[in-house]
Parts: C-alpha cells; sequence; structure tokens
C-alpha cells in the first residue's frame, strides 16, 4: 500500500515537474527578467537615493523580499492553472478513482507547485547576485520559511482551482488578493518607518511575516520574530491543506 502511494506522488510530482520544464521559457525566464527589472530600478536607480533601510542597503533590504514575491507567485500560479487544466480536460477524475488516498493527489500537485517555486528562487537569488553581495545569517531559518511559504501558496492554488469555473477566475485572486498583499507586506520598506497605527494593521497581513521570515534568514533583521512567521505558517499549512482534503474528498467542484 505505501509502495503504490509513493509510486502515485512520484508520478504526479513529475508530471508537474516536466509540465512546467517543458515551457521553461515561459515558467523560469520571465521571473528572472521581471526581478531583474526590479533590481535595476528600485535597488540601483532608487535605491542610490534612499540609501540604507534597516541598517543595511537599499539593495540588500529588498533582495529577501524579491525573492519571496516570485516564490508566492509562481508557487500559486503553477498550481492554480495545472489543476484547472486537468479539471476542465477532466484528466482529474481518473486521478480520483485510482486506488490511491486523497492527500497523495494534493501532494503531487503542490510538489509540482514547490518545485516551480523554488527553482524560481535559486534563479532570482543568482540574478541578485549580479547586484548585491548576498550574506545569509541562518539557512535554516531561510529555507524552512521558503519551503513553507511555497507549500502555502501551492495549496492556495489547488484551493482556487477547485472552485474556479472559467481560466479567468484563476487570475482573480492573484490580482486582487496576492498582488496589493504582497506589495503591502514589507517588501519595499520596514514597517518601522510607518505609524504605529498602520504598523498594527500591516500586521494582519500574513504576508508580512512570509518576507520578514525570510529576511531574517538572509540578514538577521526583521519586524517581527521569526519564531512567530514560523508558527503561522505551520497553522496556515496545516488549516489550509484541511481545507483542499475536504473538498477533493467531497469532490466540490470537480463532481458533476
Amino acid at each position: 500500500m505505501a509502495n503504490r502511494n509513493f509510486i502515485a506522488l512520484r508520478t504526479i510530482w513529475i508530471k508537474e515537474c516536466t509540465r512546467f520544464l517543458r515551457i521553461w521559457v515561459q515558467t523560469l525566464v520571465p521571473p528572472a527578467i521581471t526581478m531583474s527589472l526590479y533590481f535595476i530600478i528600485f535597488g540601483n536607480l532608487i535605491g542610490s537615493r534612499i540609501g540604507q533601510m534597516g541598517g543595511y542597503s537599499y539593495m540588500e533590504f529588498i533582495v529577501p523580499g524579491l525573492i519571496m514575491m516570485s516564490v508566492i507567485t509562481n508557487s500559486y500560479a503553477n498550481v492554480s492553472s495545472s489543476f484547472f487544466s486537468a479539471k476542465f480536460q477532466r484528466n482529474v477524475e481518473e486521478m480520483l478513482v485510482a486506488p490511491v488516498p486523497h492527500w497523495v493527489l494534493i501532494c503531487g500537485f503542490v510538489g509540482g507547485g514547490v518545485a516551480r517555486a523554488l527553482l524560481i528562487g535559486i534563479i532570482v537569488t543568482c540574478v541578485s547576485m549580479l547586484f548585491v553581495d548576498v550574506r545569509i545569517h541562518n539557512f535554516w531559518v531561510l529555507a524552512i520559511t521558503l519551503l513553507l511559504t511555497a507549500t502555502l501558496f501551492a495549496t492556495a492554488g489547488l484551493i482556487n482551482a477547485v472552485y474556479a469555473k472559467t481560466f479567468d477566475d484563476i487570475s482573480l485572486i492573484p490580482t486582487f488578493v496576492l498582488t496589493p498583499l504582497t506589495y503591502l507586506g514589507g517588501v519595499f520598506y520596514s514597517l518601522s518607518l510607518l505609524p504605529d497605527f498602520w504598523q498594527m494593521v500591516s500586521k494582519a497581513n500574513p504576508i508580512v511575516y512570509m518576507v520578514n521570515g525570510f529576511r531574517y534568514g538572509f540578514l538577521g533583521t526583521s519586524d517581527v520574530s521569526y519564531l512567530v512567521s514560523i508558527g503561522l505558517l505551520v497553522g496556515f499549512n496545516a488549516l489550509l491543506f484541511a481545507v483542499a482534503y475536504t473538498l477533493i474528498h467531497r469532490g466540490v467542484g470537480i463532481r458533476s
């Protein structure tokens, strides 16, 4: 039984990885180009005028946030588009009738999104090295935060795909929710610059904790405790996995 589940999980994961690697020009190159533009415009041009942020050069300060932004965007987009395509083409029904648990299906799709997010995170990190000396303060906090964040948004993308009825529906959340929360999540500024009231409001944004936990792994500085960041990520991951499992088990958006 365990061996059968492992084979099914590996098969789905390989299929998902092959899917985005086959069209790497569309899935891996654009984030590298986009982040390069961010580094040039915000880091070199604007950053030279800003000077320091939190005791570090502005370029060093925004690198963790830009990496995290690309990880969030791509982990979400990969699973939402892939699972919706499988649902639209009715391929997912074949997986549901297979003699494997639903958690295998979820982990396979989410694992593909995480793989793409981690690969893009590495690419963006390499790009950032062209502009600034990248230092790592705590590798384990860095790795755990990155993995948990990629898993969280990959699972969220799957939930979005479950409810989506058209291809337009999978772009609503990224456009109207993820993008505003990311830009207001401390990617380009420190919360200490904000008045007390807006600092409290900002701390209601979950992406603030992800960006700051990741920034702590790089720089050793953060607007919030990295332990709180990791704790929230673990809790959100458990919650979204439970939601995704319940939806798949009930066949929401899949079974007619």
